[in-house]
């Protein structure tokens, strides 16, 4: 049974480690940190838990099938809830128009939630409630929405049964005379950007059909339109919930992967790739241990597995050429246990009640820490009471920052006072001086616990120029037996991507595996 260590028990690791232990491979995952998850570790302090990372449950049709190749039901593993409304978007300074919103159990703002100038959406869940938030929004718009709900169905059922699937080592993967064909209705060669409005005429439908692209690391006017099936998964999918936590799907996958007999290590940071001959043979931890494998897939941040891991003559990729590559933003998050209730704050609220070009701007074109950043509040306590102790709250907060920067705790402070005195007056009522746990996380945190290149939050933006093939290559080109899975590498950063991505470093090993097996002459090449 031949061997492989996984660097890395994150989404794409335990991904990767499930796929090859079905696949008859001995497994052995090594991970830096106590606990499994990577970025979706969970942290607890004071009767408070916190998701240290991803927040919003989308495509739940990925997740129910991961599990289900491997004889799962996702309702045997957790407990599932569709949130409604989906989320909220605040337009505008909603305190100084209403004086704050209603205490909590008083009803939503009195303003008409359909009122194209209202300082605050309520986005429902369900197609039908959210067509007539776009008729009532700018008439036509319902009709609208029906067809861009097609459009992305299309987009988004032809991606992730085909193309995403692919594991893009080659153009050739490409030339497939059906994709030519299918350029134009896969919408590859418009920005979503252009895409969005090209249906709404209301610039803020058109932010609310664009925004979810901001999860694959870049701004609407530089990613494909393609990735409006993000917005389909939104609007159509909807946005769900695990009780306990988002740590609950890495539970379930750890869970999964112990039944096939993956072993774990824990507290286990690997120092050095080794390589004998051209071929990863295996690793050594930290410790100096020496764990020996057929060979090695890394689901760790891809720059640092390649700059610190591997000797140089290993490396694929030159500092050159991670410089010129475009990462997604980092992060300034904040994780808040506070005394009381929150109002009538909802589980996810986007702040979009500043200038999205001048923020963009910021993390884009001019990095520098935001004067009056848009921010995202997530209050899982809201929806789950396990998270915060009785009457107290669990809020988690997130800012996009340019990566790279230089971060100091007083900017960090600057930047959380400002947001704080506007999520005080959204909700009408002092929060700052109910703060029982406070902990920041920014750039020199991701770059600590995950080696994140220039501290990125999301890895490598999905512009159109790193898409597929363009992104680093899941199969080291150097070292024989050495892959790659994780956000920097096909098909992109967010939790079922990173699915994705661990099955198909999975399958492509597993092939080789089976093609240079000993009989056959030799390891994987």
């Amino acid at each position: 049974m031949p061997h492989t260590v996984v660097i890395g028990a994150g989404f794409a690791g335990l991904a990767a480690a499930c796929h090859l232990a079905r696949g008859g491979a001995r497994v052995t995952v090594v991970e830096r940190h106590d606990q499994a998850g990577g970025r979706a570790r969970t942290w607890s302090q004071d009767g408070f838990l916190f998701d240290m990372g991803p927040s919003w449950y989308w495509m739940p049709d990925l997740f129910e099938r991961f599990f289900r190749t491997f004889g799962r039901e996702v309702p045997d593993l957790y407990d599932l809830r569709r949130l409604d409304p989906s989320y909220r978007v605040v337009w505008g300074d909603v305190g100084a128009a209403t004086g704050g919103l209603p205490r909590s159990g008083s009803p939503a703002p009195s303003m008409p939630p359909v009122a194209p100038e209202a300082p605050v959406w309520d986005i429902p869940a369900g197609l039908p409630a959210l067509r007539d938030l776009f008729e009532g929004v700018e008439p036509g718009a319902g009709a609208q929405l029906d067809r861009f709900i097609a459009e992305t169905k299309y987009i988004y059922e032809a991606a992730f049964s085909d193309y995403l699937f692919r594991p893009s080592l080659s153009f050739l993967e490409f030339v497939d005379p059906r994709l030519v064909l299918e350029l134009s209705r896969m919408r590859m060669l418009r920005s979503m950007a252009t895409y969005a409005r090209s249906f709404f005429r209301n610039e803020r439908l058109a932010r609310l059909v664009e925004w979810p692209v901001l999860f694959l690391g870049a701004p609407a006017t530089r990613t494909s339109a393609m990735y409006g099936l993000m917005a389909y998964a939104d609007m159509a999918l909807g946005t769900w919930y695990p009780l306990g936590g988002m740590h609950r799907v890495i539970e379930a996958m750890v869970r999964v992967a112990e039944e096939l007999d993956v072993e774990f290590r824990f507290h286990t940071p690997v120092e050095r790739i080794l390589v004998e001959e051209g071929r990863a043979v295996g690793v050594r931890t930290a410790s100096g241990e020496t764990i020996r494998a057929d060979a090695v897939l890394a689901s760790a941040d891809y720059h640092h597995v390649e700059q610190v891991l591997l000797d140089p003559p290993h490396r694929q990729y030159s500092p050159r050429y991670w410089e010129g590559r475009v990462m997604s933003p980092s992060s300034l998050l904040y994780y808040l246990g506070i005394d009381g209730d929150l109002g009538a704050l909802p589980h996810h609220t986007l702040f979009f009640d500043r200038d999205l070009d001048t923020h963009m701007e910021a993390v884009y074109t001019h990095p520098s820490w935001p004067r009056e950043p848009l921010f995202y509040a997530c209050a899982p306590s809201v929806t789950d009471p396990t998270v915060a102790p009785e009457a107290c709250s669990n809020v988690f907060l997130l800012i996009p920052l340019a990566p790279g920067l230089e971060d100091s705790d007083e900017a960090r402070e600057q930047v959380f006072q400002g947001v704080m005195q506007r999520l005080e007056a959204h909700v009408g009522r002092p929060l700052r001086d109910r703060i029982r746990v406070k902990r920041s996380y920014a750039m020199r945190d991701f770059e600590a616990d995950y080696g994140a290149f220039k501290g990125n939050a999301y890895g490598m933006a999905n512009t159109l120029m790193q898409t597929g093939p363009l992104k680093p290559k899941l199969r080291s080109s150097k070292v024989r037996g050495l892959y790659f899975a994780g956000q920097l590498t096909v098909p992109g950063p967010g939790m079922p991507p990173s699915l994705v991505s661990g099955e198909l470093a999975a399958r492509v090993l597993l092939e080789e595996l089976a093609a240079h097996a000993p009989d056959k002459g030799g390891g994987p090449r």
